[in-house]
C-alpha cells in the first residue's frame, strides 16, 4: 500500500461499477425521452470554458450509441460484472484510480485539441473543432480500456460469444486491440486522441502493476514486510485486523469487514474486497 493510498484511500468511491451503470441507464433514458437534451451534456471544451461548466461531469451520462434495448441490457450487465470483479480483485482504491485517471486523460485530450485549434485558427476554428470533439469523445474508449484491464487481470476468464461460443478473455482482448488499431489508423485526429488517451491509461496501469497482479498472499507478505506499515502502528496502536493482500486495517477503513479464509493453510485474514478473490495459500 502506497503512502498516498494510506492517506486518501478512505475517500475512494465504493461500488463505483454500480454508479457507472446508473449513469449509463440515466443517459439511455434521456436518449429515449429527449435525445436533443444530450447535446447539452456532452464534452464540448469550447462551451465549458465559456460558462457551461457542468459538461465536465455530465458527459459521463452520454452512453454509447445503441438503440437495441436487449443489447443495452446485456452491455450494462457485462460492464457491471467486469467492474465488480476488478474492484474486488484490485481493491476499491486502485479501481477508482484506474477509472478516474481514464476520465481525466480524456478531458486533457479534449482540451489539448481545443488549445491547438485556438492556436491554428482562433475562436471560430476552436468552436468548430470543439463540436467534433463533443461528437467523438465519450466513455466508449474508457469502456474498452476496462475490458482490456479485465483481460489482463483474468486472461483465462471465459466469455460466451453470441451466448454459446466460449472465448477466453485474452483472445477477446487481442481482437479488441486489432479493432482499436484499425480505428486509430483509419480515424481522424479526434478519434486518435480519444482512443490514444484511453490506451495511455491502460498502458500506464499495465506497466506499473503487472508484477503485483496474481501474487499470492504469502508472497505479498514477504515482499512488502519492510514497506507496509499501518497508520495505527505509527501512532502506537496495535490493530486487530489486517488484510493479507492490501494491508488495510480497521483503522484505515473503520466500516470494512475482515474475515479469515478457511481454505488457506495458515493464519490469513482478508478484507471484504479480497476475501473471495485471492489465491488460496497452500503450504505443500
Amino acid at each position: 500500500m502506497s503512502e498516498f493510498e494510506k492517506r486518501f484511500g478512505r475517500y475512494a468511491v465504493r461500488n463505483l461499477p454500480l454508479i457507472m451503470i446508473i449513469c449509463y441507464a440515466v443517459g439511455y433514458a434521456i436518449r429515449y425521452i429527449n435525445p436533443e437534451f444530450l447535446l447539452l451534456l456532452n464534452l464540448d471544451p469550447y462551451k465549458i470554458i465559456h460558462g457551461q461548466i457542468w459538461r465536465i461531469l455530465t458527459w459521463l451520462l452520454v452512453p454509447p450509441n445503441d438503440n437495441n434495448i436487449f443489447w443495452i441490457v446485456v452491455m450494462l450487465f457485462c460492464y457491471y460484472s467486469i467492474g465488480v470483479s476488478l474492484e474486488r480483485t484490485w481493491g476499491t482504491y486502485k479501481f477508482n484510480v484506474y477509472i478516474f485517471s481514464g476520465i481525466l486523460l480524456t478531458l486533457v485530450g479534449a482540451f489539448v485539441i481545443l488549445g491547438i485549434s485556438y492556436l491554428a485558427g482562433g475562436s471560430l476554428v476552436a468552436a468548430i473543432y470543439s463540436q467534433y470533439v463533443a461528437a467523438v469523445f465519450s466513455t466508449y474508449y474508457i469502456n474498452m480500456s476496462i475490458l482490456l484491464a479485465f483481460a489482463m487481470t483474468f486472461p483465462d476468464a471465459m466469455f460466451l460469444f453470441m451466448f454459446f461460443i466460449p472465448v477466453k478473455a485474452k483472445w477477446m482482448a487481442i481482437v479488441y486491440l486489432v479493432i482499436l488499431a484499425i480505428q486509430f489508423i483509419t480515424g481522424g485526429l479526434f478519434v486518435r486522441v480519444a482512443l490514444g488517451m484511453a490506451l495511455l491509461n491502460f498502458a500506464i496501469f499495465y506497466f506499473t502493476n503487472r508484477r503485483g497482479l496474481g501474487v499470492k498472499p504469502v508472497q505479498m507478505r514477504r515482499k512488502q514486510t519492510t514497506v507496509k506499515r499501518d497508520l495505527s502502528r505509527s501512532s502506537g496502536r496495535v490493530t486487530r485486523h489486517k488484510c493479507a493482500i492490501c494491508g488495510r486495517t480497521e483503522e484505515d477503513v473503520p466500516d470494512m469487514q475482515f474475515r479469515f479464509c478457511t481454505k488457506c493453510e495458515g493464519n490469513y485474514e482478508y478484507c471484504e474486497d479480497h476475501l473471495y478473490t485471492h489465491t488460496h495459500v497452500r503450504m505443500s
